[in-house]
């Protein structure tokens, strides 16, 4: 890599070989490729340096199906006269995709001729390289090479140059880079800055790179938007998608897939038939992905029919939509139909994956289907042929907890060869509560405080099992445990978007602009189930205070908030679809239930593990999640 680089002579450009050699370019395949390049070695033609640089060309980096790389290093090394510059570039930019380290030691071999030395066209590929193989050390060195050589103002070896420090996470070279560079309204180099900073998670200073561009391209709409909803940031994603609208920037394939997995972790449901929408006027294919991405915010969003339209109306189905459909009807407490779907996949002849075996056993578990998780269980194993994995067993720990088979639960992780992870530990915690059996409860709550030490959960679950019993002694010392380690509950947080604006509504939240209106609400619910005769749940609070100040609590959870918010903004009849972060609680659960009948609204809350679709008194979980 030190070596010294020689200084080319600049060439007139020679004729382009398919006015010499038409036969190569006639080629449909290698095979075509083989016999052309056989007549070429007969007739001595293939002497000639253009000849013998198109076929490895061809055969290095053309279109040609099943392009043959090791027949490409083949005739690089049979060159006769030597290989020239372009050749060293074409196979340097072949090897910088399919084996960088080699595309590093040719470049290095082509350092050691002295009759040949690199050009503008060279280090772009040779910079790849350094970025796929991670070898920042040899990409610093290469970069003296390109100051050397005077190309430190090209403005594509200078985006290469940057996209490789930022490959190789070096932000402070790629800045650097991108600070010195005379390009700069260089619209590649924007884009890599952005897509640096989206890769290492510095979104703030992703945004303020993106602010400052003099020209937005569509490439640094979509990293954004993607960077945002790939890391749990789905306001600021739809924000951005918004935003990107109003400045006339037309949304295309890319956009759509991108932003519509936030729009479904937020259940924007309007937004999504936005989306859906825009695809179809413009004529956007929505293939398998985009259909894909269609169902899953349908289903995400609350409208579980409109994702069986889209998939019914799939051109083309492979495993991922039909793990769409099937995760999605699971979601919805429609066990029957995500396992005729499980068996309609198999007929199509579509191979399910392990994916589609944690969908389908998460159904059986939403519905206590028992007997059917145990038949998938095993057809999995038995007849596919598939090695469960932790959510295998995960699915199959909650299935059998749900059902109070506590002791079947912990003899399966007992015996499974994975270790287990907190997600199993924590499932058959919440079989312990629910079924009361505080001895396993105990053993299982060390299990994970000594696996995750910083996570609340086990410390809560405890509580609340202690607290059930009226054993405000051990709720104390569990408690004393959590303040000590500084261990504090995840709280609980709630949306509802309205008129195409998302409002988040937190426990006992009273930031909101209208919380006079939505603290009246409140009080007119809480008196309007009083003269239902409902009395408030307060076994799921777990302090030790009177039962008047319990059911205070109770009502300012932060679903009733946000449906309190629905009730004062939307009018009469309006359904309602709110998204919570946590499981939703029984107090909640019942009163909203009542809710629904007394203000004759369909209210939809979709909690972490699935949906509840609340319906004149009634919920379609059937009281079971």
């Amino acid at each position: 890599m030190n070596s010294t680089i020689s200084k080319t002579t600049s060439n007139p450009s020679p004729p382009h070989p398919s006015t010499l050699f038409p036969e190569l370019t006639q080629c449909k395949n290698m095979r075509d490729l083989n016999q052309v390049h056989a007549k070429l070695i007969k007739t001595g033609r293939i002497n000639d340096p253009l000849a013998a640089a198109e076929v490895l060309r061809i055969s290095a980096v053309s279109d040609l199906p099943h392009r043959d790389l090791a027949y490409a290093r083949l005739v690089f090394r049979h060159m006769d006269p030597p290989p020239n510059c372009f050749s060293f570039n074409t196979l340097i930019r072949a090897l910088s995709d399919d084996d960088p380290l080699d595309a590093l030691i040719l470049f290095d071999e082509m350092l050691h001729c002295e009759s040949v030395g690199p050009n503008r066209f060279t280090f772009p590929s040779v910079l790849k390289a350094c970025a796929r193989a991670g070898r920042v050390e040899e990409g610093k060195q290469v970069h003296g090479m390109v100051v050397k050589y005077g190309l430190g103002c090209d403005a594509f070896v200078v985006s290469n140059l940057v996209r490789m420090y930022v490959m190789c996470s070096v932000m402070s070279d790629a800045c650097a880079v991108f600070r010195l560079s005379v390009g700069m309204e260089n619209v590649v180099l924007w884009n890599v800055m952005v897509d640096g900073y989206v890769r290492i998670g510095d979104f703030k200073a992703a945004r303020q790179v993106f602010n400052k561009m003099p020209q937005r391209s569509l490439v640094s709409w979509n990293s954004m938007i993607s960077g945002y909803a790939q890391n749990g940031l789905f306001k600021e994603a739809i924000e951005l998608f918004r935003e990107m609208q109003i400045v006339g920037v037309s949304p295309n394939y890319v956009t759509l897939v991108s932003v519509l997995p936030a729009i479904s972790r937020i259940g924007a449901l309007e937004l999504g038939k936005w989306v859906h929408l825009y695809a179809e006027k413009n004529k956007i294919e929505i293939d398998a992905v985009l259909g894909s991405a269609l169902i899953d915010m349908y289903s995400k969003c609350g409208n579980i029919e409109k994702a069986l339209q889209v998939f019914e109306s799939l051109p083309q189905r492979n495993v991922i939509t039909w793990n769409a459909i099937i995760s999605g009807l699971a979601m919805h407490g429609q066990a029957k139909d995500a396992i005729d779907h499980f068996w309609r996949m198999e007929q199509a002849g579509v191979t399910p994956n392990d994916v589609t075996y944690i969908a389908v056993l998460s159904a059986c578990s939403h519905a206590g289907l028992v007997h059917e998780g145990r038949l998938i269980f095993d057809h999995m194993v038995r007849l596919v042929g598939l090695e469960p994995r932790i959510e295998h067993y995960g699915c199959m720990v909650d299935l059998l907890g749900r059902a109070g088979l506590l002791e079947e639960a912990e003899k399966l992780i007992l015996e499974m060869p994975i270790t287990p992870d907190d997600v199993i530990l924590k499932a058959l915690l919440g079989a312990c509560k629910t079924h009361k059996n505080i001895q396993m409860g105990k053993r299982v709550a060390r299990l994970l405080m000594e696996m995750s030490p910083r996570d609340s959960g086990a410390y809560v679950a405890l509580s609340n099992m202690y607290a059930s019993l009226g054993n405000w002694e051990a709720v104390a010392g569990v408690r004393l445990m959590m303040k000590e380690g500084d261990i504090r509950k995840d709280p609980g947080c709630s949306w509802i978007m309205l008129n195409g604006v998302i409002h988040e509504f937190l426990v006992e939240d009273d930031s909101h602009p209208r919380a006079k209106e939505i603290n009246l609400m409140l009080e007119e619910m809480c008196r309007q189930l009083s003269l239902c005769g409902y009395t408030p749940d307060t076994s799921q609070v777990f302090l030790n205070v009177e039962d008047e100040e319990k059911g205070s609590t109770l009502h300012y959870h932060s679903e009733k908030i946000a449906i309190a918010f629905g009730l004062i903004s939307t009018a009469p009849q309006t359904p309602l679809l709110v998204v919570k972060n946590l499981r939703i609680c029984d107090d909640c659960h019942s009163s909203i239930k009542l809710i629904s009948k007394i203000y004759n609204r369909k209210i939809t809350v979709r909690d972490r593990k699935r949906f509840h679709h609340f319906v004149n008194g009634s919920c379609s979980c059937m009281d079971h999640w």
